[in-house]
């Protein structure tokens, strides 16, 4: 049975709980090699980084590092976009979706719409390592976690539910919900002004340089109950091919879905791009495709939307950006964490 959780029960189990979680498909540790570590994630990720390096200096495989790092944000409160205390969808419900690629053997797993499910990157390594298929989806992707193991929480907290109530009690003056009075909650209206985008992606190259990578998010604020964004889709939300690079997206996942982006900028960097060359030819290419389409095309003729890409190649080289400023990568480059401004295609 589903046990409600709330922030303070459950900051004082998490720590158990998500251990135990982890552990469930991880491989053993193997000698560590003469190669210098990498990480590279989203902005929300520099905790991530920072526990990816740690791990595969240990000898944790790429993947593992990369599933153990954001499991720390998925388990954070404090992060809308991902995981525990995500923005819910529009009846209020938290939706997760997640993929997983592996290096050494160009494994891949995924999970789109799951529910009740605190850690959907290590339940999309699962499907990679303990099923022949790559893709698992809504209550058969639950039932299939619950055969594994992990524990059901309810993931949304208090305070996403009165952001999430605050969206429904103010986005129609004619409706029969009223918002609170203004001075309770002038501080939600942040979150109404622009849709929670969020999510986190991690890729690792480790010791002996091989690749692994991990997309996790809550999806977008007030979706459509069952709208699948780019995350857990292999190619789109990420890729790697461990001869080559890994690369990961975070924003508006209808522009990768429709563009295979994570895959093209892997194959960007096949053909010879450095990453950050690698990037910016993926934003160019959505920009220039997108705004044929009118709901996705600015009075300026540029993009409504924006995403982020981050990528890293197998020689160690790492280079993020973004369709507008304001976009942030963490990296480790085995020395130490430092979160740097992405690169813009446009600027503004």
């Amino acid at each position: 049975m589903r046990r409600p959780m709330n922030r303070r029960y459950f900051m004082g189990t998490t720590a158990a709980a998500s251990l135990s979680t982890l552990a469930i498909g991880a491989t053993e540790p193997k000698p560590i090699g003469d190669r210098k570590p990498i990480a590279v994630s989203s902005g929300n990720g520099l905790r991530a980084v920072e526990k990816a390096v740690e791990l595969v200096k240990k000898g944790i495989d790429p993947l593992d590092a990369a599933i153990e790092g954001v499991a720390i944000v998925e388990a954070d409160p404090k992060d809308n976009s991902v995981g525990f205390g995500g923005l819910p969808n529009e009846d209020g419900v938290v939706e997760l979706d997640a993929a997983v690629m592996h290096g050494p053997t160009h494994g891949g797993g995924s999970v789109a719409s799951i529910r009740n499910i605190m850690h959907p990157a290590a339940v999309a390594r699962l499907v990679m390592k303990r099923t022949r298929h790559c893709l698992i989806v809504g209550e058969g992707a639950l039932r299939f976690a619950r055969a594994h193991g992990f524990p059901e929480v309810d993931l949304l907290t208090d305070e996403s539910r009165r952001i999430w109530l605050h969206w429904k009690e103010t986005r129609d003056a004619n409706d029969d919900w009223v918002p609170p009075p203004q001075t309770e909650a002038a501080h939600l209206d942040e979150y109404i002004k622009k849709r929670v985008t969020g999510t986190i992606h991690c890729s690792v190259l480790d010791t002996h340089g091989d690749l692994g990578c991990t997309t996790t998010t809550s999806g977008l604020s007030w979706k459509i109950p069952g709208r699948v964004g780019d995350s857990p889709i292999l190619g789109a939300g990420l890729y790697l091919d461990n001869e080559v690079g890994s690369a990961g997206s975070t924003g508006v996942g209808e522009a990768n879905l429709l563009h295979c982006s994570s895959y093209l900028v892997v194959e960007n960097m096949r053909r010879g791009l450095a990453p950050k060359d690698a990037v910016m030819e993926a934003l160019k290419r959505i920009a220039e495709s997108s705004i044929r389409d009118p709901k996705r095309r600015r009075p300026d003729g540029k993009t409504t939307f924006n995403v982020s890409f981050y990528a890293v190649s197998k020689d160690g080289r790492f280079a993020g950006g973004c369709m507008y400023p304001g976009g942030k990568m963490a990296v480790h480059d085995g020395d130490s964490a430092k979160v740097v401004q992405l690169d813009p295609l446009f600027e503004k």
